[in-house]
């Protein structure tokens, strides 16, 4: 299995992800570099978060996009506009290109959820150039992410059952800080470099958080619509409490770290 990332519904995950996912891109492209000409794979491109910004970033001959997911890709395929841009299902452990396919290869909130991610990360390398970039971006889900801390310590508060689940989601692979620089070498990337990047999550209000939770989106979603309907009451009544902590319902902004790596494919 290539992914476990619940996907459910595109326009669920736009709320739930994607529209935090296009607040980092521009900062991990800034990372991970762009160059005029170049032809990029994006892997685990979801519903196009970095995919359309590449465009916006530098002038690049071709991207192709590969997701796991027929509904993100399908929901993909249906924004794009643009004919340097082909958006195809595809798995990150075997991916359908040959040898040095690609100038840089990038992977924005994937490998995380991958658990062949050693294999995942020697296709990326197998598929570009030689001096080419291979860089991705994780979420620090133990340390840098409070909105998943609220949610998973006050569902292990009220169901003991969720406490490895909540262990399962806080330690991804590649999530820790050191993981995605050791692989990298292990792979045989030359010029290593790994770093942390930070956004803010804003939300409107509780049910802008909770919206897509309930609608199943996700390992949260997964985790909340799976509850008999008298646990997912208390849940909720729970979790909006965290949310608000004691203030009125409205406006809250969460910080979300990311861990940021890249590395050139040697010659």
């Amino acid at each position: 299995m290539s992914s476990r990332f619940h996907a459910k519904s595109a326009d669920a995950y736009e709320q739930l992800m994607g529209r935090w996912s296009r607040r980092l891109a521009r900062p991990f492209l800034e990372f991970a570099g762009l160059e005029p000409g170049e032809r990029v794979l994006d892997v685990g491109c979801g519903t196009g978060s970095l995919t359309f910004i590449i465009p916006e970033v530098a002038d690049i001959i071709s991207i192709q996009g590969i997701d796991y997911s027929e509904t993100y890709v399908a929901a993909a395929r249906e924004r794009n506009t643009d004919p340097r841009i082909t958006i195809d299902r595809g798995d990150a452990c075997e991916l359908a290109f040959p040898d040095h396919a690609f100038d840089r290869t990038l992977a924005l909130l994937v490998l995380h959820f991958i658990p062949e991610s050693e294999q995942a990360l020697a296709e990326m390398t197998r598929v570009t150039k030689p001096g080419g970039i291979v860089a991705a971006a994780v979420w620090d889900s133990f340390g840098g992410m409070p909105v998943q801390r609220m949610f998973w310590d006050t569902a292990a508060v009220l169901d003991p059952s969720a406490a490895k689940i909540r262990g399962d989601n806080y330690f991804k692979p590649l999530t820790r800080r050191g993981q995605m620089e050791a692989l990298w070498r292990k792979t045989g990337l030359d010029k290593v470099k790994e770093t942390a990047v930070t956004i803010h999550m804003d939300f409107q209000d509780f049910e802008d958080y909770w919206r897509p939770i309930a609608d199943g989106e996700g390992p949260l979603g997964k985790y909340a619509t799976g509850l008999d309907e008298e646990r997912r009451q208390a849940f909720e009544k729970a979790l909006r409490a965290a949310y608000e902590a004691g203030e009125p319902d409205g406006p809250r902004s969460f910080s979300a770290t990311a861990w940021v790596c890249r590395g050139i494919v040697p010659r």
